[in-house]
C-alpha cells in the first residue's frame, strides 16, 4: 500500500512551516572504521538521490538543513543537495549524532521564523522518537503507529505547523506523512 504523494504535497501547503525529519540512507555495516565513519552503500546512494528528487516533486526543497556530522548522514545529504532548489543553509552537528532527542529540539530552537521548510538528517532511534514527541495529539494514529516501528533507512517524516520552528515544543506539529523511500520511486 503506497502513500499518495499528491495528498502529502497538498497537506504540506496548508502550513506556514514544514519540518522534514529523515533517517540517513542505507549504510555499510559496522566495521573497523567505527560507527561514525560508516559510508553509504551503493543502494544508499540511490536512495538518497530518490528522496531528494521526491521532496522537490512535493514542493518541499528545504531552505535550511541540520545534519548529523557522521559520514553516512553527510553522504546522504550531499547526494540530496544536488536535487534541491536553491542553496539551503546547511549545518553539520555532532549533537545530532550523539545528543539524542534533545538535539532535535535544540536545532528547532535556532531556526529563524522566516524559514518555511526545515530539514533534519539523523539517526535511529532519535529521529523516530523525536518525531513522536513533536507530533500533535490530533495527528493520525496510524501514522503515529508507524513511528513506533522506527524509520527504515532513507525514510522521512513530514510535519507542519503555523508556529515558527523556534516555538515548536512537544506535540506542536501535525504529522502529515511518514514516507518510505520506496514511495518516491
Amino acid at each position: 500500500m503506497g502513500i499518495k504523494l499528491n495528498k502529502v504535497a497538498k497537506a504540506a501547503k496548508k502550513y506556514k512551516h514544514v519540518l522534514i525529519v529523515m533517517r540517513h540512507a542505507k549504510a555499510e555495516p559496522f566495521g573497523e572504521k567505527g560507527d561514525r565513519d560508516r559510508n553509504l552503500t551503493d543502494k544508499g546512494l540511490k536512495q538518497a538521490k530518490s528522496v531528494g528528487k521526491g521532496l522537490v516533486a512535493l514542493g518541499l526543497s528545504p531552505e535550511q538543513i541540520s545534519c548529523s556530522s557522521a559520514m553516512r548522514t553527510r553522504q546522504t545529504l550531499d547526494r540530496m543537495l544536488k536535487s534541491f532548489d536553491g542553496e539551503p543553509i546547511v549545518d553539520y552537528r555532532l549533537s545530532l549524532y550523539e545528543g539524542g532527542v534533545q538535539s532535535v529540539f535544540d536545532e528547532l530552537s535556532h531556526v529563524k521564523p522566516k524559514i518555511h521548510v526545515f530539514m533534519i538528517v539523523g539517526h535511529e532511534p532519535t529521529v523516530s522518537i523525536a518525531s513522536q514527541w513533536l507530533a500533535s495529539a490530533d495527528s493520525d494514529t496510524e501514522r503515529l503507529d508507524l513511528l513506533n516501528l522506527g524509520l527504515a533507512p532513507a525514510s522521512v517524516v513530514i510535519m507542519g505547523s503555523d508556529k515558527p520552528f523556534d516555538e515548536w515544543q512537544v506535540h506542536s506539529g501535525e504529522l502529515i506523512a511518514v514516507i518510505n523511500v520506496k514511495d518516491f520511486d
